[in-house]
């Protein structure tokens, strides 16, 4: 065979394996197609309520003039994410100010 040849079959043996990888991939990636759907749909939701905030006020003054304690048992679990999530972020901000640079 010819240097040429040996290049030919060199590639077509490389083109034939890139396509096996890529369908194995394509298979690995298929089972996250659910999971990255719905948290697209969350955060195009977030997006949507920060854009327009009055819905989210909307739907708490319906929530508290329809269910009074169901209101208030949300406002504490809300307050305690709120608490937790400010407690989180500030001990990762400290945390990544002490990291050497």
């Amino acid at each position: 065979m010819s240097r040429l040849e040996d290049i030919r079959q060199r590639r077509s043996e490389l083109l034939a394996r890139a396509a096996v990888e890529r369908e194995r991939l394509w298979a690995q990636l298929a089972a996250w197609e659910r999971p990255v759907a719905m948290l697209d749909r969350g955060v195009r939701a977030v997006r949507r309520l920060r854009a327009h905030p009055e819905w989210a006020f909307a739907a708490a003054c319906i929530l508290v003039l329809l269910r009074p304690r169901g209101a208030l048992l949300w406002a504490r679990r809300g307050f305690a994410a709120w608490r937790l999530w400010r407690w989180a972020s500030l001990r990762v901000r400290n945390a990544a100010g002490s990291l050497p640079r």
